[in-house]
């Protein structure tokens, strides 16, 4: 796989990622989460990287373009889409966490 197709994978697995981690952290009637903490956090941790990763390769090769963005329209569409899942999972990452 040639890396300047990542933002379209890294798209796919981080609201694939999202999804579980938004279900898997609704808590219970006992007041239990349906996975635990520590995997709720070792996966928003991937999916942050995965998407980060994406939002770099994804910038890196618009900025060689010189900015075409109505050239690569879906190829830019990935890449704020990745902007916006590391934000998400950044702030996710801050909720989930026991101060």
């Amino acid at each position: 796989m040639k890396t300047i197709n990542f933002p379209y994978l890294a798209v796919a697995l981080g609201v694939l990622l999202l999804l579980i981690i938004n279900r898997g952290s609704q808590v219970g009637e006992d007041g239990s989460t349906a996975l635990p903490l520590l995997t709720l956090l070792i996966i928003n941790e991937c999916a942050f990287f995965l998407s980060a990763a994406g939002t770099f390769i994804g910038i890196r090769y618009l900025i060689s373009i010189g900015f075409k963005l109505t050239s690569n329209l879906f190829y830019s569409i990935s890449t704020l889409i990745c902007i916006l899942l590391t934000i998400q999972f950044t702030l996710l990452g801050i909720k989930l966490w026991p101060l």
